[in-house]
């Protein structure tokens, strides 16, 4: 479980990076690359994996666009006072990158 979780934020780390530097080569390069190859040798279900790149993508999604609701969030919700705005080109940034970290371990 540990180790799911560190590279759920390692996955999640490197999509932020190409975020701020809109460069998903990064992401590629360090983090993407060979790790399919890693998880098939170490017996990781990649499936899960998956799956929790998934609900992270929609997570980041709906705080970028200012959609998170109380109904998704549950006892965690936390909505941030932002300035309105179109942020449709960074979220789809962003679901970009989640699914090219999805689409590399499937």
């Amino acid at each position: 479980m540990a180790a799911c979780l560190r590279d759920a934020e390692i996955v999640l780390r490197y999509i932020s990076y190409s975020l701020l530097t809109g460069d998903g080569s990064v992401l590629n390069d360090r983090c993407l690359n060979g790790l399919k190859e890693t998880y098939s040798a170490l017996g990781v279900p990649t499936s899960n994996t998956v799956r929790a790149i998934n609900i992270m993508k929609a997570c980041a999604v709906a705080h970028i666009q200012n959609t998170n609701t109380q109904a998704q969030a549950g006892s965690k919700f936390s909505q941030a006072q932002v300035t309105e705005g179109d942020c449709s080109a960074l979220a789809s940034e962003a679901a970009s990158y989640f699914d090219a970290a999805a689409a590399a371990i499937s």
